[in-house]
C-alpha cells in the first residue's frame, strides 16, 4: 500500500512497486516503464504526496539512492553532492557536522534531497535556490542524463522548471543528484525570518552559530507539528497543505488592515499568509476534530493540526477522501470570506480539489 510510503499515511496500492537503490537502477526502471507505456509515480520521502484511496494504476518507483560527499572548492567553500534518495534532514545535519553553513534554516523538513529543487523547498526565510549550484537529471523525453544550474531551473516561490514540466506527479526531468555550494564556517547564513531572529536573540540579517540555528528551527517546527514523528498525529501530514498566495497588491484594499503581507521581487505583487487567511475565515487549529464545526466532514479522522492551521492531518485511519474533505472546506471558506482561492502545495495523485 502506498500509504506506507507517505507522511500523510493515505493511498491505495500501486499496480507495481519498485525500489531503486542505485542511480543506474533508477534510470533503468523509469526507462523500462516508459517504454512499456506505463504510468510512473516517483516516491521519495512521501512528504509531498496525497495519493488516491484507489491507489495508482501504474508503476510506483521508490527512490532510495544513497550517497553524500564533500568536494573542496576553496579554503572557504565546498560543494556538497547528495544523491536524490538521501533523507533531507540527515543531509542538513551532516553538512553542519562538516562545518558547512547554508542549509541550517531548512532543518527538519521531511522528505528526500531529490525533492527539494522540485518545489524550491523553503522555510524561515531560506530556500533551496539560495545554495543550490546544480542538479543532475534524467530526461525521460531524450533518455539522456544532463546537468542544469540554478539559472536553468528558473526557480520561483515553491516552483521550478522541474515542477512546471511535471504532469500529475510524473516529471519529465528526474532528479538524480543535487549539488550545494556551502561556506566553510560555523556561522549561519544571514537570518531572514523575524520569528527565528527573535528566538536566536539577533537582528534580522545577522548570523548566529549554525548549529544553534538548526536547533532553534527544529524546536519551532516541532511546536507547529512540522517535524514528522510517529507518535505525533499533528505531524502526520504533508506539512503546509496550501501555499501562501502571491497576488496583485490591490488585494490589500479588500483585506483587513492587519492582514500580514510581504514584498516579493515581482513589481506590484505581495505575498499573503495562508495560515492567517484560514484562521480569519473561521478555521481554527483542530478544525475537524470532535466538538468542532468540521467534525461531520471526516468524523474526526482528519483535521487541521492542533498546532498549525496550514497542516491537514491524519488523526488515525483517515482516507485521502477525508483529507480532501477538510481541504475543500477550508479552501471554499477562505474564498467565500476573502475572494482568494488557495492552491494546494502537495501533489494530488488521482485526486482533485
Amino acid at each position: 500500500m502506498l500509504k506506507n510510503l507517505t507522511t500523510s499515511q493515505v493511498g491505495g496500492p500501486a499496480q507495481s512497486l519498485l525500489v531503486a537503490t542505485a542511480e543506474d537502477e533508477l534510470v533503468a526502471a523509469i526507462a523500462a516503464a516508459d517504454a512499456a507505456g506505463e504510468r510512473v509515480l516517483l516516491v521519495g520521502g512521501g512528504s509531498n504526496l496525497v495519493i488516491s484511496d484507489a491507489g495508482f494504476p501504474g508503476t510506483a518507483i521508490q527512490i532510495a539512492t544513497r550517497g553524500v560527499r564533500v568536494e573542496e572548492q576553496s579554503p572557504h567553500t565546498a560543494l556538497l553532492r547528495v544523491a536524490a534518495g538521501e533523507n533531507w534532514d540527515a543531509v542538513v545535519e551532516f553538512s553542519l557536522a562538516q562545518e558547512l553553513s547554508g542549509l541550517e534554516a531548512l532543518s527538519g523538513i521531511p522528505g528526500c534531497a531529490g525533492a527539494t529543487p522540485v518545489q524550491n523547498v523553503g522555510a524561515y526565510g531560506a530556500d533551496i535556490s539560495q545554495t543550490l549550484q546544480w542538479v543532475r537529471l534524467y530526461d525521460r523525453e531524450t533518455g539522456e542524463r544532463l546537468t542544469m544550474d540554478k539559472e536553468q531551473l528558473s526557480f520561483g516561490y515553491r516552483d521550478s522548471l522541474i515542477k512546471r514540466t511535471s504532469e500529475n506527479g510524473s516529471p519529465r526531468y528526474v532528479v538524480l543528484e543535487v549539488g550545494f555550494a556551502l561556506r566553510r564556517t560555523e556561522a549561519s547564513a544571514p537570518i531572514r525570518y523575524a520569528e527565528l531572529a527573535r528566538r536566536l536573540g539577533v537582528e534580522a540579517g545577522d548570523s548566529a552559530p549554525a548549529a544553534k540555528v538548526r536547533q532553534s528551527v527544529l524546536e519551532l517546527r516541532r511546536s507547529k507539528g512540522m517535524v514528522y514523528e510517529p507518535n505525533d498525529p499533528d505531524s502526520h501530514s504533508t506539512g503546509s497543505f496550501f501555499t501562501n498566495p502571491i497576488l496583485p497588491a490591490e488585494v490589500l484594499k479588500r483585506l483587513p488592515a492587519d492582514a500580514p503581507n510581504y514584498p516579493v521581487p515581482e513589481a506590484g505583487l505581495v505575498k499573503l499568509s495562508a495560515a492567517w487567511l484560514i484562521d480569519r475565515a473561521g478555521f481554527a487549529k483542530g478544525f475537524g476534530l470532535q466538538g468542532t464545526a468540521g467534525y461531520e466532514l471526516a468524523g474526526g479522522r482528519a483535521a487541521l493540526s492542533t498546532k498549525h492551521t496550514l497542516a491537514i492531518t491524519n488523526r488515525g485511519g483517515a482516507s485521502a477522501a477525508d483529507l480532501l474533505a477538510i481541504a475543500r472546506a477550508v479552501r471554499e471558506g477562505v474564498h467565500e470570506r476573502f475572494g482568494i482561492m488557495l492552491v494546494n502545495e502537495p501533489l494530488l495523485i488521482g485526486l482533485a480539489l
